[in-house]
């Protein structure tokens, strides 16, 4: 028998746990003084505290699962319902560098370094449009909008993390292990700077949240988010959502969106999946339109 509040009959409540959490269980384990040729062998050890067992080829799935579900539970944590991305070159100085770019190339990089610099405006406009997201604080069922989101990185990628730290917001980013060393932009909200091995979970993240995209000029990496984007819109995978592309100019040199549609590769009318915007109020605009917000 029970009482009113749930109660057995050894004062036992009914919904204690029966099993020990995996934390307590990790500290018997701690505790534990026996120090045996058994229990110093890496086959004695928890699996999921067994590194060297995790990175093994076989629990590739595992890991995949793991990169799904972190960054995922933590966000939502964070209250965090929608996100702002911001997609972008990682070598395009901030205006306060470019003077400094220019000086500093080779005779033979002099051109490229100018070019790059020439491009600067663009750190200022990613900054501001992360200042404008960031100060809207748009909260729906408890649930944080429009969170400025970047890859971490340098450049185009600090400028959005930097606008939202300029009125106080928070802001999040998804980096990536990389060869060569690297370390998120020092703008980003610690505990929303996450860190990736698979470049494909790194990609989902950025738009299980995204409410709108920004994209930037940028290489390879820049390319390879933006048309991916496109893909699953155009086909049907992702609901359209404000995409907002930065530096007429620049893409027009890169891809020949018209001649594609002439050739009849892609419709004309996939030529509306993004919208063609130079400040951060215009951009800022089309999402306030898309989504008929005040």
């Amino acid at each position: 028998m029970t009482d009113q509040n749930g109660t057995d009959q050894n004062g036992k409540r009914l919904s204690r746990r029966r099993f020990y959490k995996a934390e307590q269980e990790v500290g018997f384990v701690e505790s534990q003084p026996h120090v045996t040729p058994q229990t110093m062998d890496p086959a004695y050890r928890l699996a999921f505290r067994d590194t060297d067992f995790l990175l093994r080829e076989e629990l590739r799935p595992v890991r995949f699962q793991l990169e799904l579900l972190k960054p995922e539970m933590l966000l939502d944590e964070a209250k965090i319902g929608s996100t702002l991305v911001c997609y972008g070159s990682a070598r395009i100085p901030s205006p306060e560098a470019a003077a400094e770019l220019v000086a500093k190339a080779a005779p033979d990089k002099k051109a490229v370094a100018e070019r790059l610099a020439a491009k600067a405006k663009y750190y200022d406009v990613a900054r501001e449009l992360g200042r404008i997201a960031s100060s809207c604080a748009i909260v729906e069922q408890g649930m944080r909008q429009f969170v400025v989101c970047s890859g971490g990185g340098p450049s185009i990628m600090e400028a959005a993390n930097r606008g939202a730290q300029d009125v106080g917001a928070e802001s999040i980013a998804l980096n990536i292990v990389l060869p060569h060393e690297q370390a998120p932009n020092s703008y980003v909200t610690p505990h929303l700077s996450f860190q990736f091995h698979y470049f494909a979970l790194r990609k989902m993240h950025f738009l299980l949240r995204a409410k709108a995209v920004a994209v930037f000029p940028g290489g390879y990496g820049t390319l390879d988010e933006f048309l991916e984007l496109l893909t699953l819109i155009q086909t049907g995978k992702m609901k359209p959502i404000p995409v907002l592309l930065y530096g007429k100019e620049f893409w027009d040199k890169v891809i020949n969106f018209e001649a594609m549609a002439d050739e009849g590769v892609i419709n004309h009318d996939d030529l509306k999946l993004f919208h063609w915007v130079e400040t951060a109020e215009e951009g800022w605009a089309k999402v306030v339109e898309f989504y008929e917000l005040d």
